[in-house]
């Protein structure tokens, strides 16, 4: 029994010795989770945000718009942070610069 007990606490030994390779080895599948998620989630939206930037900074006075809620309107006044839009003939809204979603196209002006 006492050989037994001895022989089994080499066995352990042994493994934990060696189990610092092993620890690295056992990160692996969660970088590769990481790096999957980075290009599949996190890059993608860094790359949209920075495109929405670009279109918040280059709208201009007489664009044609559509907002995050769907109003189509044309910008009449910027300000830094509001933008005021004409939605028709005597209507003009005001309304934060960060709702502007996309410039509307010539197909879309046509409807």
């Amino acid at each position: 029994m006492l050989m037994e007990s001895l022989a089994w606490a080499e066995g352990t030994g042994g493994a934990a010795a060696g189990g610092g390779a092993g620890g690295f080895l056992s990160l692996i599948p969660f970088l590769l989770i990481f790096v999957i998620f980075y290009f599949l989630l996190i890059r993608p939206q860094q790359q949209k945000q920075k495109q929405q930037q670009t279109l918040l900074d280059a709208v201009k006075k007489g664009d044609k718009v559509v907002t995050t809620s769907g109003i189509w309107g044309t910008i009449t006044n910027l300000g830094k942070d509001t933008v005021t839009l004409q939605i028709a003939d005597n209507t003009k809204i005001k309304m934060q610069r960060e709702n502007i979603s996309r410039l509307r196209t010539e197909d879309e002006d046509k409807e």
